[in-house]
């Protein structure tokens, strides 16, 4: 079957594919507090996610990262990752993994492992309790770490994503670095994007990176490493703590050249770019009479209307988010 390939000669390999748009934190630069979640009838349910999931890996796609909302408080969702897993295991695919919150991890660490899964993402941005209630309107950072302490007792690579926000965690960036390196975990910084109404206004959030950067390097020798994994991260060496560096500049450098991902939402949108509002109709395909012949069409589709780069701007106070969706309807 003909591989996943756009119009620039990208080769499309990785999927992220939500299976929620709920999730039990509510980060402030994430969803609003009183987010409205979609009725269940328009979710896709566990065996049409893994049709879709089947489809993709017919067409080439070798890694697949289940994201949400939080995966992990969708009902049955061990179901699907060992479903996956199966897959994983015949060599249908090369890797599975998981975008987490990590406040669900302790319940499902251990079994995650059994199905295949080798390494989680885990979203934290403070390691402050009074910091962490504020920023997720939940007091769960106990939870946080007791589940990432789960995770690597069950033998899970864990890698730390923090957000970047100006004001708020950017002082604690470097110990969060060296308490992650310090633990054997990787962490990657990312920039606010804009996507989403949300109370507060990201020109207030958004922290650029290379501002950081600067600062770290005053502290610390940071080597740039070849590492390219198709995504937006380009990667550092912290010297001094012996662990790596990730960095995802999606405002202060466009990183779109070498995409090899497209995003699926949790209703069977497919998005090509995260920055772009284009999508098309999964779920109408996987419903319609002959599944199989809608999916492959769309997804030629799709391909044909995948962009060559994003739309991300943060320039202008009190303007309307570059997307009109939020994160936790698109997948993380």
């Amino acid at each position: 079957m003909k591989k996943l390939t756009d119009t620039f000669g990208r080769n499309i390999t990785y999927l992220r594919l939500s299976v929620t748009d709920r999730c039990d934190l509510r980060c402030a630069y994430c969803m609003a507090e009183h987010m409205t979640f979609l009725p269940k009838r328009e979710v896709l349910s566990l065996e049409e996610l893994e049709q879709l999931s089947g489809a993709f890996i017919d067409r080439g796609v070798k890694k697949i990262r289940i994201t949400g909302g939080e995966p992990l408080v969708r009902r049955d969702i061990m179901t699907l990752m060992a479903r996956l897993g199966r897959r994983l295991e015949a060599g249908e695919f090369e890797e599975l993994t998981l975008t987490t919150n990590a406040t669900q991890l302790v319940h499902h660490a251990d079994v995650l492992r059994s199905v295949g899964v080798k390494r989680v993402n885990v979203s934290l941005d403070t390691l402050d309790d009074e910091k962490f209630a504020g920023l997720t309107r939940r007091n769960a950072l106990s939870k946080v770490l007791a589940g990432l302490d789960a995770a690597q007792a069950a033998g899970l690579k864990v890698k730390i994503n923090t957000v970047a926000l100006k004001g708020v965690n950017e002082d604690e960036i470097p110990a969060m670095i060296a308490w992650a390196h310090g633990r054997g975990m990787d962490l990657t910084l990312i920039e606010v994007m804009p996507l989403g109404e949300i109370e507060a206004d990201r020109v207030d959030q958004y922290l650029p990176l290379t501002a950081v950067e600067d600062n770290l390097r005053t502290q610390w020798t940071l080597t740039p490493l070849e590492m390219r994994t198709g995504g937006p991260a380009r990667y550092v060496k912290v010297e001094d703590t012996g662990g790596v560096l990730g960095m995802i500049t999606p405002l202060t450098n466009n990183f779109c050249a070498g995409c090899n991902r497209v995003r699926v939402t949790c209703t069977g949108q497919i998005y090509m770019c995260l920055g772009h509002s284009d999508r098309i109709d999964l779920r109408a395909a996987l419903r319609s009479e002959k599944p199989d012949a809608a999916l492959d069409a769309a997804l030629g589709r799709a391909m044909l209307k995948k962009p060559e780069r994003h739309a991300f701007d943060i320039s202008e106070r009190g303007a309307a988010p570059s997307v009109s969706r939020h994160m936790s309807v698109t997948g993380g």
